[in-house]
């Protein structure tokens, strides 16, 4: 038990320092913090499955299970796609670094000199599917990584 308690403070700490490391370094527009997932809206939810299977899931998995080895860097030297469901780091994150990295991509919120194979999808998705995308995700987490979640959001915002 005291494992997940260490556990849960890191992800909480973890978050936290990603989001400031990335509203400081990163353009003032890229970080939105009004964004919010919404994984109980069954509308939103809906719409997010149809965004996810037709631009995300070919990389993150069907069932969220990423790439195989997806810590260690490839022959090109680009980390792979992780997972999204609660063995990946996505839940580590609050709301609004998830829609920028979505948005504009890692590269674009690291800095240049950052290689990633993961797009931005600012030309191709609205900020309602990608809202949308990364609710359905959030909706498929257990609820003690949801609530986890929801910590690390309310930790970024104070």
């Amino acid at each position: 038990m005291q494992n997940k308690g260490v556990m849960a403070f890191g992800a909480l700490a973890g978050g936290a320092i990603m989001y400031g490391i990335i509203t400081f370094f990163a353009p003032a527009a890229a970080v939105d913090p009004s964004v919010q997932l919404l994984p109980d809206d069954l509308k939103l939810v809906a719409l997010g499955k149809k965004v996810y299977d037709a631009n995300c899931a070919s990389c993150h998995g069907v069932k969220f299970e990423g790439e195989a080895n997806w810590r260690e860097r490839g022959p090109d030297g680009l980390l792979p796609a992780p997972p999204h469901d609660e063995t990946g780091h996505t839940w580590h994150h609050p709301d609004a670094v998830l829609f920028a990295l979505t948005k504009f991509g890692p590269g674009a919120m690291a800095g240049d000199d950052y290689q990633s194979a993961m797009p931005g999808f600012a030309d191709v998705l609205s900020d309602e599917e990608i809202v949308a995308s990364l609710s359905y995700i959030k909706s498929r987490w257990p609820n003690d990584i949801r609530l986890r979640h929801d910590q690390i959001n309310q930790s970024a915002t104070q």
